[in-house]
C-alpha cells in the first residue's frame, strides 16, 4: 500500500494506542497513523501498521511486515506497547483509491477494539462514522472472526509471544531467586 506523505501532526511515544485513535476521532482527522510496535523500535523487527482515516473514523488498515490488510492486519499489529505513532493529515481525495480497495478495509470500532481494547472508544467510533458505513460492513462483530483467525493461523507471531512468555518467567524465577534444579 503506497500513500503520499501527509502533513505530520504528531510524532511520539504511547503505551496505549488508544490515546492516538481518541485523538484522531476527537479531532475528525482525515489521514492516516503509522504504529510502530516496541518489537520494531526495540529489535529492529520489521513491520509497521497503516491505519487510515477519513474524519476521524478508521476506513482501512495494512501490516508492511506481513503485507496483510484489513482485520488481519489488526491481529499482526496487536503486541504489547509502548508504540511509535506518527499521525499525518492527508486530503481526501489522496485516500480515495485505498479506501476502495475491499480487502483493507475494516469496520469502524475494530482498530479501538483490537489495539486499544477499549469498548467505548469503539463505540464513539461507530457513532461518528457515516451511516452508509455502518449498514454496508455490519457490525464489527462480524469482521471478529476474520481477526482472531488469521491471528491464531500466524504460528510464527504464536511462537514469538510464548517465547517471550518464557523469557519474562525465567526473569522473574531469578529475580525472586528461584531455579532450575
Amino acid at each position: 500500500m503506497r500513500l503520499p506523505r501527509g502533513r505530520l501532526r504528531k510524532s511520539r511515544v504511547v503505551t496505549d494506542p488508544r490515546e492516538p485513535l481518541a485523538e484522531v476521532l476527537d479531532r475528525e482527522v482525515t489521514g492516516y497513523a503509522v504504529f510502530e510496535p516496541q518489537d520494531s523500535l526495540l529489535l529492529d523487527a520489521d513491520g509497521r501498521g497503516v491505519v487510515t482515516f477519513a474524519d476521524g473514523v478508521p476506513v482501512v488498515a495494512y501490516h508492511t511486515g506481513t503485507g496483510r490488510g484489513g482485520p488481519p492486519a489488526l491481529a499482526d499489529l496487536a503486541v504489547p506497547g509502548p508504540y511509535h505513532v506518527s499521525v499525518f493529515e492527508l486530503d481526501a481525495a489522496d485516500l480515495a483509491s485505498v479506501h476502495e480497495v475491499e480487502e483493507l478495509r475494516v469496520p469502524p470500532g475494530m482498530p479501538a477494539e483490537r489495539l486499544a481494547g477499549d469498548p467505548a472508544l469503539a463505540d464513539s467510533t461507530r457513532r461518528g462514522a457515516p451511516p452508509q458505513r455502518s449498514t454496508a460492513q455490519g457490525s464489527d462483530g462480524a469482521g471478529d472472526h476474520s481477526a482472531v483467525e488469521a491471528f491464531l493461523e500466524d504460528e510464527e507471531k504464536i511462537a514469538a509471544i510464548r517465547e517471550q512468555a518464557r523469557e519474562e518467567a525465567r526473569q522473574r524465577a531469578t529475580e525472586w531467586g528461584l531455579s532450575d534444579t
